[in-house]
């Protein structure tokens, strides 16, 4: 009975639409801490994952490739090859029905709901170093470990180097043409991805990288990528035909391709001396034609009218040399967008650092047991904490310790009055919130611009003060 393609197309939609809602039912609880919060991500990750690979098998019945639907549907209305027979048909199929129904008396609809509904009580296994902390921190150890150790790297401290690994375009040019390098640079991104899948599954990389790439494509012509300006020119491929071409290592299909636009293929075929007419879609396949197989081996059919195909010469040394140069490039635009996406991390990382470097063994020991208990009593709602000095809580959810409540002044309040009143505690928030967006949006609506020349003024009246004698010196 459930055999038949329509009745499989229905049980998919209804797959589909099961996930759907208990994505939302799980995203409707509020996770009481990081780890909950992790492991709620990553179920919605997999049922994502399921509704993805399910929507794929419904295309592929839909796009009927081998008639199978068509003819369902034609044998259900009655058509056959001696012409059209409804109730014909129509009573086939009650023979059928009941036919399966006598050799199956005690056959019940499965409810799948409460299968299903276990999927929110999962706890998906997690893998975390011990430096990671449930992916609260970077561990980046054997990373700097290469680096200090490396011709391009300096003999830094591990908090120095936490302020410069995300910078790779301030290394000098020279130091950076070298294999040692390009497996660092690997090194690292095969690490910070791992990191993002990790703490952040429902982020979609390969859409993010995509788009890095394209965007990088435009500024390697244009010989605008930080730290590599020029670097085209300097290569001695300058050309206006390497400024149209396209590296389609960064393409793996051809609806990759079609993304970046009719022109830009246009001018992209132009540059191979390929045809470059056709749809959107055609004119993506010829390209892609390029990537597995060379100009020379082309068919000559797919070359322009007037264009020869190109024969084998001595360039390709130096057009390899400048594709691992590209290569490179490429990979440290990417740290860099990834870095961005975890700035805050990487910040709470270097917190982290600074304060062990502040503690004797034993508080570094005691916090680690604290780690490593589960979470016993956070299944008691009603246990109060101890907390007579009124002490902020920390990540753990139990009051942070008294030594480093002094040591960042977390006891002063400054107010500003330009976030309305608001209270921050300790001089680092206070300092950080010049940058944030209530402090921002405060300024927005004074009329003044939220440079530094402001920073510290948190008085309406001093502001305006500032601003009048800026326009008198002007």
């Amino acid at each position: 009975m459930s055999s038949t393609l329509l009745e499989l197309t229905r049980a998919a939609h209804e797959d589909v639409e099961r996930f759907e809602r208990l994505i939302v039912k799980d995203l409707q609880n509020e996770p009481a801490s990081n780890k909950d919060r992790l492991a709620q991500s990553h179920r919605v990750r997999h049922m994502i994952d399921q509704i993805t690979s399910t929507t794929h098998k419904l295309v592929d019945i839909y796009e009927d490739k081998d008639n199978a639907r068509k003819d369902e549907i034609a044998a259900l209305g009655g058509q056959t090859a001696t012409g059209t027979n409804v109730f014909s048909a129509f009573y086939d199929r009650l023979k059928e029905i009941r036919e399966y129904h006598r050799r199956h008396p005690s056959a019940r609809v499965l409810d799948t709901t409460d299968e299903l509904e276990q999927l929110l009580e999962e706890e998906p296994q997690i893998e975390f170093s011990g430096e990671e902390a449930y992916g609260r921190y970077l561990d980046l150890h054997e990373l700097y470990n290469d680096y200090i150790n490396s011709k391009f790297g300096k003999k830094i401290d591990y908090t120095a180097y936490l302020d410069v690994f995300s910078q790779p375009q301030h290394i000098p040019r020279k130091l950076k043409m070298t294999r040692q390098y390009k497996d660092y640079l690997s090194k690292m991104t095969e690490y910070l991805v791992y990191f993002l899948e990790r703490t952040e599954p429902l982020q979609d990389l390969d859409r993010l990288f995509l788009k890095v790439t394209a965007e990088f494509e435009e500024q390697w012509a244009d010989g605008k990528v930080d730290g590599w300006k020029d670097e085209a020119q300097e290569n001695g491929h300058a050309t206006d035909k390497n400024t149209s071409e396209l590296d389609l290592e960064y393409y793996s299909t051809v609806n990759d391709l079609v993304i970046i636009g009719p022109e830009r293929l246009k001018e992209a075929l132009g540059a191979l001396g390929l045809k470059t007419g056709g749809t959107v879609q055609q004119r993506a396949e010829r390209l892609f034609l390029t990537k597995h197989t060379p100009l020379e081996k082309l068919d000559k059919k797919h070359f322009a009218k007037g264009v020869r195909r190109p024969e084998q010469n001595g360039t390709v040394t130096a057009q390899h040399q400048n594709d691992d140069l590209k290569q490179i490039a490429l990979m440290e635009v990417k740290i860099e967008k990834l870095c961005e996406i975890l700035s805050e991390k990487i910040e709470r990382t270097k917190e982290n650092v600074e304060k062990k470097q502040a503690q004797i063994y034993e508080e570094i020991d005691a916090e680690r047991e604290d780690e490593e208990v589960p979470d016993i009593e956070s299944d008691d709602e009603d246990q109060q904490i101890y907390n007579p000095l009124k002490l902020p809580m920390g990540w753990d959810g139990k009051p942070i310790p008294y030594w480093l409540y002094k040591l960042h002044g977390l006891g002063q309040e400054f107010k500003c009055e330009i976030c309305g009143n608001y209270s921050y505690w300790g001089r680092r928030a206070y300092e950080r919130h010049f940058k944030e967006f209530r402090h921002q949006y405060g300024m927005r609506r004074l009329g003044i611009p939220n440079t530094k020349n402001f920073n510290e003024i948190t008085s309406i009246e001093h502001n305006n003060c500032g601003r009048e004698l800026k326009r008198s010196k002007g």
